[in-house]
């Protein structure tokens, strides 16, 4: 196993850890990806965000907590989407992972519905400590990238400001393989 990522590399806004997890690993189990593509989602004043606003519900409650906890929810009542807490407790920024390369067809782990299937990511990883846990966490590694960024995807409800900043960040060698927005 590589150098596990802890605590403090989480517990720092997300903008900066939605870049500098590009191409570190994920390991759920025996499975294991490199991530390549994240979008970051930025505290309460992010009107993408569940906890625009200061909200705070059932469902996003973990966004709350400090950096490296998993806030896994469903949209359309069948994709699982991937979270990762940033900040410190009480904050509610994050990071969506938004696809993979497992070493292989990257087409099966490029949208984060894919990704969460092929890893078998589901509700019942809601909350769990990556900095702590033995089912899911998070590797080192040395290699560097050159990072691209755009608008994140499929946010327009967000209104025009929040869904054109460029709070999407990918390897840019995997850009062929991405889906690209529309706005």
């Amino acid at each position: 196993m590589m150098n596990r990522l802890g605590r403090d590399f989480f517990c720092r806004p997300s903008i900066q850890v939605s870049k500098d997890i590009l191409g570190k690993f994920i390991a759920v189990g025996e499975n294991r990806g490199m991530v390549v593509e994240t979008e970051a989602y930025i505290g309460p004043q992010d009107k993408a965000s569940h906890a625009f606003g200061g909200k705070v519900t059932e469902r996003n409650r973990v966004e709350y907590l400090e950096g490296g906890f998993v806030y896994i929810y469903l949209v359309y009542g069948m994709y699982w989407q991937l979270n990762i807490t940033t900040d410190g407790k009480g904050y509610p920024g994050c990071f969506l992972i938004r696809a993979l390369d497992c070493g292989g067809d990257i087409k099966k782990t490029n949208g984060p519905g894919k990704l969460c299937r092929h890893l078998g990511l589901d509700n019942s990883f809601y909350g769990e400590d990556v900095a702590e846990s033995g089912r899911i966490w998070f590797e080192d590694s040395r290699n560097r990238y050159s990072i691209a960024s755009s608008p994140r995807i499929g946010i327009d409800y967000a209104g025009p400001y929040w869904s054109r900043r460029k709070l999407r960040f990918y390897i840019k060698d995997y850009e062929k393989y991405l889906p690209m927005p529309t706005s």
